[in-house]
């Protein structure tokens, strides 16, 4: 019996080493544990353990160990059933159960109080027999947390933890920033919450420079190649020299609209005419003409309509060109208005009313020049540092607006009964608390009285400190987002680069690999 025992163990030795890389061929299966720990590191420290769940495959039969070993096996099975072996990456860790069972809804008092077998596998990842320990693939270092939690009742967080892993390490076992400390938990969430709104920034920022158009959503599109093509000119300036030579020509003729509505302001100018209209109005229509081309063609080629109408670029484009069209629609109204029955009282009161409200579409042009946002990264940068401001400064409008009302309302009080005081209501001195704060200072009304002047120099101080702490986290928050969309569109300049440039290597190579026709090669004979 005794033979064919060794025999077993030696033909489960030779087994065990096919499955562990670690063991060599010619190794002697004989070698005592205390030489194996020497070869394996760390093997003192008695909380690190080779661990694997093959391990189970020769556990020793309790019959085999004989009468002398009855003892100490009781006396080991009866501390284990005390203990609860927790194996963390490769890390072990030895709980009292009556420590554990205090927080039956984690995942390791959950563990500690089931019996059955095929459940606490679900709670674990692996289980081994011979040591009876309770495998889970996770990070040992964040467990030591863990583990401190279940000795004291006390849950720590260390700054230097990433909290968002350590967040998702909390509700893998089961636990909840409450049962932490509040010094703990208050820098734990601002952590959290910055990081957060760090990448929230990111991804818009992200969203800010990357196509909205990709080229599967024109594959399905009638002219899809034709218009992915037009797309990129129009809409991608670093896909093409053309489409370059093209954004740097639209930037060109809106200079040129402005230039060309500011100067047809000027009287001496208005002498040269053609058709009826001067040469400056004549290149303002020009202008608006290719801007209204520009936009039907983007809004012939995109292949997101919804998109396209939401985007506020294009609303800006729209914008541009609108006014002009609008101005000529009440022109021809006043003019038929005009024609039609000009000795009507009611209908000049019309007229008079269209007018002003020509004038104020007139007004809108200006904003034609928003549409160098559209090539101009630093408007860009600008825009999406106010969205990403907007209570910063909402707030300090509010403070403006707070400050007026009561400087204003000081100033009322102490000058009220003063001779030639040019502050007769409240509402007179809105327009002086407004300059005062702003820290510009017209001086075209000032206090007459003592008080006034402090009042005033109040006012001032009032100003300075308002101005001084929004503005420069403003222009941190600008600088910061221009530097990386900056960053951002020289990468994404570049990966593209990268790939029209392996493309056209491939065609390059598809058409130098091409077999020749098969009657080329019976005219190269003759």
């Amino acid at each position: 019996m005794e033979p064919a025992r060794s025999t077993f163990r030696k033909k489960l030795s030779k087994r065990r080493s096919t499955l562990f890389a670690s063991l060599k061929i010619g190794d002697n299966f004989t070698r005592s544990l205390e030489e194996e720990n020497n070869l394996i590191p760390f093997s003192k420290d008695r909380s690190v353990k080779l661990w694997n769940s093959m391990d189970n495959l020769d556990s020793p039969s309790p019959a085999a160990e004989g009468p002398k070993a009855e003892a100490p096996v009781k006396t080991s099975s009866t501390r284990s059933s005390r203990m609860i072996n927790i194996n963390v990456g490769g890390k072990v860790f030895h709980m009292e159960k009556h420590m554990v069972i205090r927080y039956p809804h984690t995942r390791i008092g959950n563990l500690a109080l089931c019996t059955d077998r095929v459940k606490q596998l679900t709670l674990c990842d692996d289980y081994s027999v011979l040591t009876n320990e309770f495998f889970f693939d996770r990070d040992p270092a964040l467990f030591h947390y863990i583990f401190h939690f279940y000795r004291s009742g006390v849950l720590w967080v260390m700054e230097e933890l990433c909290p968002i892993n350590f967040e998702e390490e909390m509700d893998y076992w089961g636990l909840s920033m409450k049962q932490a400390q509040r010094c703990c938990r208050i820098l734990f969430e601002e952590k959290v919450d910055e990081i957060k709104d760090y990448l929230k920034v990111e991804r818009e920022l992200m969203a800010e420079i990357e196509p909205k158009h990709n080229e599967e959503g024109f594959k399905s599109m009638y002219f899809g190649k034709f218009r992915k093509a037009l797309w990129d000119l129009i809409e991608n300036p670093y896909s093409s020299i053309s489409a370059k030579a093209f954004a740097v020509f639209s930037s060109l003729f809106v200079l040129i609209s402005i230039v060309a509505m500011t100067l047809n302001t000027v009287p001496e100018l208005k002498v040269y005419t053609v058709y009826g209209k001067t040469y400056l109005e004549c290149i303002e229509i020009v202008s608006i003409l290719f801007f209204t081309f520009e936009y039907f063609l983007r809004l012939f080629t995109t292949c997101k309509i919804k998109h396209f109408l939401k985007s506020a670029l294009n609303f800006v484009d729209l914008v541009a060109v609108m006014p002009y069209f609008i101005q000529l629609v009440f022109e021809a109204f006043a003019d038929q208005e005009d024609l039609s029955v000009q000795e009507d009282l009611q209908t000049m009161s019309r007229v008079s009313k269209v007018s002003k409200v020509l004038k104020v579409v007139k007004l809108m042009r200006i904003f034609r020049i928003l549409k160098l946002a559209r090539h101009s990264t630093g408007m860009r940068a600008f825009g999406f540092t106010i969205r990403q401001c907007y209570q910063q400064v909402c707030c300090l409008f509010l403070f403006i607006t707070m400050g007026i009302f009561t400087f204003s309302a000081l100033l009322h009080s102490v000058e009220h009964d003063v001779v030639g005081t040019p502050f007769s209501s409240i509402p007179d001195a809105w327009w002086w608390a407004a300059v005062s704060i702003s820290t510009v200072g017209y001086g075209d009304v000032v206090p007459v009285s003592f008080l006034g002047r402090v009042v005033a120099f109040g006012c001032i101080s009032f100003g300075i400190i308002l101005n001084g702490m929004p503005i420069s986290i403003l222009f941190n928050k600008f600088s910061d987002y221009y530097a990386k969309l900056k960053a951002q569109e020289y990468t994404n300049t570049k990966v593209q680069r990268g790939l029209e440039l392996k493309a056209r290597l491939r065609r390059k190579l598809d058409e130098c690999l091409k077999p020749p026709p098969e009657g080329s090669d019976a005219d190269d004979m003759h």
